[in-house]
């Protein structure tokens, strides 16, 4: 063989050496699959909640003092008209006192003009005093009048100080918190008890801000929403909506929302869940949760092409979930077949096949005839 053909069979070998190798077939992607059909779609909505007196007081002194002692603990049950806490009452009697006896020469001195302005009057009457002098009297008359009557409002006043210095509860009930001890020198309306007041009660929870509208329009329906005890053997209870907050919360950006259970035998401060019924919505389509992908911000799904047999992606739109199902309200028409499992495997255009169940090809396999040749 001539160098000149040796030379060109080496540049053809090293050529195919370094030529790249075709690429692999993309494989068939066998995938389960169910074909979309309208139907009805409820669902529920779950919140936690805490059970809560419908009325709960901070209680407090409505006098400045320091407390000597507290006669209520946390968890303590307390009548109407019971002493919770009791102030040091020496400066508060002192006072009183001391109205008493502005009080007593108020009364002195209006005995006293009004004895002068009677003897005056029988003197004008026989002509031995002017007019003028009578006058000036009566208005003295009138001026002790005033007084008295203002040191009896003090006195008065005094005394409804006097008795502040004993805290009493305003209605019957339990007490939830303890915000200041004996020992501690308090202002006026310093919060030094709260009291739960016994009557209706409470589950307070919260919803964000893209339910609170379905919220307030379910409120007015009757059946829509029940409370669920986490305790007593997961009792189930009706309930109404009673209040929804105007405003957000500013931290959790939530509203507040309370509902009614009336007088149920619920303990304060227990764990419920409140569930909010859905209505049902007709011509939506239910999915499994692994059908959806997320791609670029959107949600889509993969279709499959009977004639070809390839998938390719088609965007959704999301309405919510009923139970492990998602609800999808458009994007979607009866009778496409969507790809339930394995989306995240999936190229637009790839070819796959419908998946047999392993018990379901053997049994096809056994049935169908085998010819012996």
């Amino acid at each position: 063989m001539k160098p000149t053909h040796l030379l060109l069979l080496a540049g053809l070998v090293a050529l195919a050496a370094c030529s790249k190798p075709e690429p692999a077939a993309a494989p068939v992607r066998a995938v389960r699959t169910l074909t979309v059909t309208p139907q009805t779609a409820g669902g529920v909505l779950e919140y936690a909640g805490e059970v809560r007196a419908r009325t709960e007081s901070r209680l407090g002194f409505r006098v400045a003092g320091k407390i000597v002692r507290r006669e209520a603990d946390l968890g303590d049950s307390v009548r109407a008209g019971q002493v919770l806490a009791q102030l040091d009452p020496q400066d508060l009697r002192l006072g009183q006192e001391a109205a008493k006896a502005a009080l007593s020469a108020a009364q002195v001195n209006h005995d006293q003009a009004a004895a002068d302005f009677k003897r005056f009057k029988e003197l004008r009457d026989q002509g031995f005093i002017s007019s003028a002098e009578l006058e000036r009297r009566e208005t003295a008359l009138k001026a002790a009048q005033a007084q008295l009557e203002q040191a009896r409002a003090q006195s008065s006043v005094q005394g409804n100080q006097a008795a502040y210095a004993a805290l009493v509860a305003d209605a019957k009930g339990v007490v939830t918190a303890i915000e200041a001890e004996p020992g501690m020198v308090v202002a006026a309306g310093t919060p030094v008890l709260r009291l739960a007041h016994d009557g209706p009660r409470d589950v307070v929870f919260a919803v964000p801000e893209d339910k609170v509208l379905l919220v307030r329009q379910l409120a007015g329906v009757p059946g829509r929403f029940s409370v669920k005890l986490w305790g007593d053997g997961g009792a189930t209870l009706p309930a109404t909506i009673r209040e929804i907050s105007a405003a957000a919360d500013p931290v959790t950006r939530t509203f507040l929302v309370k509902a009614d259970v009336g007088t149920a035998a619920v303990k304060l401060g227990q764990t419920a869940t409140v569930r909010v019924e859905l209505p049902q919505t007709a011509g939506v389509t239910k999915l499994p949760l692994t059908a959806l992908k997320e791609e670029q911000g959107k949600t889509i799904v993969w279709l499959v092409d009977r004639q070809t047999m390839t998938v390719r992606a088609q965007p959704v739109q999301v309405a919510g979930a009923d139970g492990n199902d998602a609800v999808i309200s458009s994007g979607l028409q009866p009778g496409q077949v969507v790809v339930t499992a394995g989306v995240h495997v999936l190229n637009p255009g790839q070819q796959v096949k419908f998946y047999a169940e392993p018990a379901r090809a053997a049994a096809a396999s056994v049935a169908s005839p085998v010819t012996v040749k």
